[in-house]
């Protein structure tokens, strides 16, 4: 039997705890105090798009709704798993979860939260338009008990079934059906519902007013279920996206932010330096990585016709080692990054130092494209964010130049991330050919990279709605399907390893490394850098 204190205790199985705390540096800058109320303003580079947690899988976006909304579970500072609106767990049978649910809890609005809730959001956020789907598998049922208690049934035994849940938020049943708000705004949609303009969470803070791209209020929930333990002073936090690096790190520096990220990796230094103001960096769990169309018959932007190059696993291997990943790393990063040769941070698969990245050399690279039949190259369009991840739209450009030495024309398509995101995710039919996507598995395990970026999915996204590119081994699933169910820790690290391998060998993406963590924060306050690179405003204290 489990139950959430052993869970609590634990945290991740098999030694990850230690793992992730090494890699956080779990910045916590003081105990801070709740003495006194304080307002908190930060900037980030990209916009809050909405206020649906289910619209979109992105960390920054679940981190900021993680305030409003909260899981059955939530991560503590060094990322294990705590309790949350579930006070318990239990495994009554192989296959058998049994939530015991916290009472007394309220939503903003001042409705009960309940068992009913649960079961409406395990519906929500598996629905059609939902972003989030992979947070509870299509087979697992999810019974009520009574007002209290919840089981989730799944077609076999699962070891991590809860351990994504600290990012999906749970829903007021009531609110959303009286509010026309039942079905989810996908991230392509433009015309918003009532859910994503407005929010009604059980967290420790609202939702005081909400501008797409100007600002996001937040203030505490006096009524929060855990008030009487709080360990923070802010009342009021002020969000602002600032997409120019300049402008924001002027904010900081002239007292306007208290808080800014990411900060460009060639101002730490200013900041450091600057008296009222200081640089946290650190490792983070996200791996940022190129992904092909290995799908469709014939791409939909580039200039070969009647077939597709990245089918051919030569063409994807001669784009590897085309990059120069040390120039990257050097250059662009200013060394705040770590290359790396798998799809996941070392600090979350010990047998990580098994592989090595394809070296890079252009003239084994042109090699392989003349071999392939692109003695000439070709062209093709290449999509990018520019305001997601660290120097993104930077990367992309040195990539560029990169592959146009081996006779790629790429043409470039970097935009924000809100239009990034409508474009290429499943909401628009995977509208890309060539893309830089980051990935921070959220259950910090080897099976979410394998299921969420490997596994084979159909041309609609079922399986696998974010391997934008329909990369598929049929053997790397069988292995998938094992791993998911296998309790031995050391046969599960094997055919990961194995998994690993068949897709480091198919090039079925190609892994560029870890970005650092890189924030801006003012003296006077306290709070903590989690390695997942999400902000919890119950975290942040101001002197």
């Amino acid at each position: 039997m489990i139950d959430s204190r052993t869970t609590a205790r634990c945290g991740m199985r098999r030694g990850r705890r230690a793992l992730l705390a090494l890699a956080a540096g779990a910045v916590m800058l003081g105990a801070g105090s709740a003495a006194s109320a304080e307002t908190f303003t930060y900037a980030f580079q990209g916009e809050l798009r909405g206020l649906d947690p289910y619209s979109l899988n992105e960390t920054f976006s679940l981190g900021t709704l993680g305030n409003v909304y909260e899981g059955l579970t939530k991560r503590g500072p060094d990322l294990e798993i705590q309790p949350a609106l579930a006070e318990s767990w239990e495994v009554i049978e192989p296959n058998r979860w049994r939530f015991h649910l916290r009472k007394g809890v309220k939503f903003h609005n001042g409705n009960d939260f309940t068992a009913d809730d649960v079961v409406f959001s395990a519906d929500r956020v598996r629905s059609k338009e939902s972003d989030l789907k992979t947070r509870i598998g299509p087979d697992v049922k999810v019974e009520k008990v009574d007002d209290y208690t919840v089981d989730f049934v799944s077609p076999g035994p699962n070891p991590i079934l809860h351990y994504e849940w600290d990012t999906w938020g749970i829903m007021d049943k009531e609110w959303a059906e009286a509010n026309d708000a039942v079905m989810v705004t996908s991230a392509s949609d433009e015309n918003p519902n009532y859910a994503s303009l407005n929010a009604n969470g059980t967290g420790p803070f609202k939702v005081a007013s909400h501008e797409t791209g100007v600002k996001t209020v937040f203030e505490e929930n006096k009524d929060w279920w855990n008030a009487a333990n709080k360990d923070f002073n802010v009342d009021r936090v002020e969000l602002v996206p600032i997409a120019s690096d300049a402008t924001r790190v002027a904010a900081l520096l002239s007292g306007e932010m208290d808080m800014v990220y990411p900060v460009p990796v060639q101002d730490l230094k200013r900041v450091d330096a600057n008296d009222g103001t200081k640089a946290l960096t650190g490792p983070e769990l996200r791996t940022i990585f190129l992904g092909m169309d290995q799908m469709r018959d014939e791409l939909l932007y580039s200039n070969v016709k009647g077939k597709n190059p990245f089918k051919d696993q030569r063409v994807r291997q001669a784009f590897y080692q085309a990059i120069d990943i040390e120039a990257i790393k050097q250059k662009v990063m200013r060394g705040l990054s770590t290359p790396s040769a798998i799809m996941i941070s070392p600090f979350m698969f010990k047998l990580a130092d098994q592989f090595q990245r394809y070296p890079y050399d252009p003239e084994a690279a042109k090699k392989l494209l003349a071999e392939a039949g692109y003695p000439d190259g070709f062209e093709v369009g290449m999509d990018c964010p520019n305001d997601r991840y660290v120097n993104d739209e930077a990367i992309c450009q040195a990539i560029t130049a990169m592959l146009a030495r081996i006779g790629v024309t790429v043409n470039l398509n970097a935009q924000p991330k809100a239009k990034y995101f409508a474009k290429v995710l499943q909401s628009n039919n995977f509208d890309t050919s060539f893309y830089l996507l980051g990935w921070t598995p959220g259950s910090f395990d080897s099976w979410n990279v394998l299921s969420n970026l490997m596994h084979c999915r159909s041309e609609e996204g079922s399986e696998s709605p974010f391997n934008l590119g329909g990369y598929c081994n049929p053997k790397v699933d069988e292995l998938t399907a094992k791993i998911l169910v296998e309790n031995d820790p050391e046969k599960r690290d094997q055919m990961i390893a194995e998994a690993f391998k068949m897709h480091h060998d198919d090039v079925g993406h190609i892994p560029l490394h870890q970005q650092g963590l890189a924030w801006g924060v003012a003296d006077g306050v306290d709070l903590v850098q989690r390695a997942d690179n999400v902000l919890m405003f119950y975290h942040v204290n101001k002197k």
